[in-house]
């Protein structure tokens, strides 16, 4: 099961407690505050009450769910952020991916895209974190998730060794910080970033289109550019909105360049700018991307 963290095994009484009978609610209650505190569970749900595997593992996956999103109501009960999410999101989300999607995909295929990626914008918020939560298929997501709410509101995650993020997309669905609001750079948009990561991970027929020589995804996108790519879209987008000629492009990336290169050791920060300046200076840049983007075979 894609990201199932493997059971802690060291001896129980290095720990300093003796370790509950397997099976016993004393050792259900052990395994759901485990998986809440360190997002560790064992994939296998040995000892979880069913009749058959699948009885097993639903029973405990919704156990745990249930869990973690009650432990993050309670540390975050009295931090709400007040930040009004639009009205109209749907209508919000497709002024705001238009341009790229537009820039990357041919007019036939926008108005599908684009409604599906509107329909996929999710702020995390107080009303819906709970229901997000175990909404969400995988275990591991949802601990994520968790922990960018809790952070979103002022409140410390889980564990220490949870990823620091912003944003998350799981097939066509983006989910959002609320801090998303309150973002001071300048070249940073979290939903166009994650919007990026949806067109390689979504597959064409997903979203009712056909499929194509290019590949069966959306974009076709060499693995280890998948954050180049999301990056270089979300700075690309925040520079032509902010400079429309090519001399106010340059300079707003030279700007770039010296304050708020992405902090992801996956970017290698010079190809990044290269990309950059490839694409401000050409008439479609969000195809330049794309191109210097895609797996070597496909350039």
């Amino acid at each position: 099961m894609p990201g199932a963290k493997s059971m802690n095994t060291s001896d129980p009484a290095e720990r300093g407690y003796d370790q509950p009978t397997i099976g016993t609610p004393q050792w259900l209650e052990t395994e759901a505050q485990r998986y809440v505190c360190s997002g560790e569970y064992d994939s296998s749900f040995a000892g979880w009450p069913g009749e058959n595997y699948v009885e097993v593992a639903q029973n405990a996956s919704r156990r745990l769910r249930i869990a973690l999103a009650e432990e993050t109501r309670r540390r975050s009960n009295g931090c709400d952020r007040r930040v009004a999410v639009p009205d109209d999101l749907h209508a919000w989300a497709r002024d705001k991916l238009s341009p790229m999607v537009c820039g990357l995909f041919r007019t036939g295929e926008r108005a599908i895209i684009l409604d599906t990626l509107a329909r996929g914008v999710v702020f995390l918020t107080p009303q819906n974190i709970a229901a997000v939560l175990m909404d969400q298929q995988w275990l591991s997501t949802a601990w994520n998730l968790a922990n960018l709410y809790l952070r979103s509101v002022g409140v410390p995650a889980f564990s220490e060794q949870a990823d620091h993020i912003v944003g998350l997309s799981e097939e066509t669905t983006c989910y959002v910080s609320m801090r998303y609001f309150e973002e001071t750079d300048p070249f940073a948009d979290f939903v166009v970033h994650e919007a990026a990561h949806v067109f390689h991970n979504c597959k064409r027929t997903t979203v009712g289109l056909n499929g194509s020589r290019h590949g069966k995804y959306l974009v076709n996108v060499d693995y280890k550019r998948r954050e180049t790519f999301a990056y270089a879209c979300e700075a690309y987008f925040r520079i032509t909105a902010m400079a429309t000629g090519t001399r106010q492009r340059r300079d707003a990336l030279e700007q770039h360049a010296e304050t708020s290169l992405p902090p992801d050791d996956r970017v290698d920060h010079d190809e990044y700018l290269d990309i950059l300046d490839e694409a401000i200076r050409a008439r479609n840049g969000w195809q330049r991307i794309l191109k210097r983007c895609a797996p070597i075979e496909g350039r």
